[in-house]
């Protein structure tokens, strides 16, 4: 094999196994057949990239038992994967919120994050039509928070209703050790979209995304009262 096929194969390697990552990110746990067909790679080249991938202690597995058959491994990210997403410049985001905390106190720490959601709702308005439907509303916004490093997207239920899912954090260790981000979070997303939503799953409370269901349909522009 010629230097530039070692390098051109070491380039599909890295893009193939980050592929795997981001899906893992994406979808949760997943077996090596369900990665393969969403990847469009072999099944067992899948498998040696898992393998490979664990080594490196970014992915982990668990068993699941089938009704009949040998029980299929789903693979999952671990903690240490996180650091291959976006971390929104964790360390120095930290050091600011304590600094203002120690200045000003809870009540200016409180203030700030007001005036930030306040920027956030006005930069989300300006991108998001008035006009348009829920549907176009929530991918616009999902786009938006992509674009910051969430991951976002929209899901329709069965029952015609609407999730927004958030599968990474890139603020998750500000949020931490401030709860505020979480709590304009929700309340914030109500008013980009006219609708009332509930939270069904948090990562600061151990889920591996979050999730916001709408929970009810706004009326139409032209309805009557």
């Amino acid at each position: 094999m010629t230097s530039d096929s070692k390098k051109s194969t070491a380039k599909s390697t890295v893009r193939t196994r980050r592929a795997v990552v981001n899906q893992l990110k994406q979808s949760g746990a997943m077996n090596s057949q369900e990665l393969a067909v969403a990847l469009g790679v072999s099944a067992m080249a899948i498998r040696q990239h898992l393998y490979a991938l664990q080594a490196e202690q970014l992915v982990t597995y668990s068993e699941s038992v089938r009704a009949m058959g040998r029980p299929v491994k789903l693979w999952r990210l671990t903690p240490a994967a996180d650091r291959l997403f976006p971390d929104g410049y964790a360390e120095l985001t930290l050091g600011l919120i304590e600094s203002v905390r120690e200045a000003f106190g809870e009540a200016g720490l409180s203030k700030l994050l007001d005036l930030r959601t306040a920027q956030q709702l006005a930069a989300y308005a300006a991108e998001i039509p008035a006009e348009a439907t829920l549907p176009q509303r929530l991918e616009r916004l999902a786009s938006l928070r992509t674009a910051e490093g969430y991951m976002a997207e929209v899901q329709q239920l069965e029952d015609g209703s609407f999730l927004l899912l958030e599968n990474h954090c890139p603020i998750c260790a500000a949020a931490t050790v401030c709860t505020g981000f979480c709590e304009r979070e929700l309340v914030m997303f109500q008013q980009v979209l006219g609708c009332e939503m509930e939270r069904t799953e948090h990562i600061m409370a151990g889920s591996r995304r979050c999730a916001y269901r709408v929970a009810t349909l706004p009326p139409t522009p032209n309805s009557e009262s």
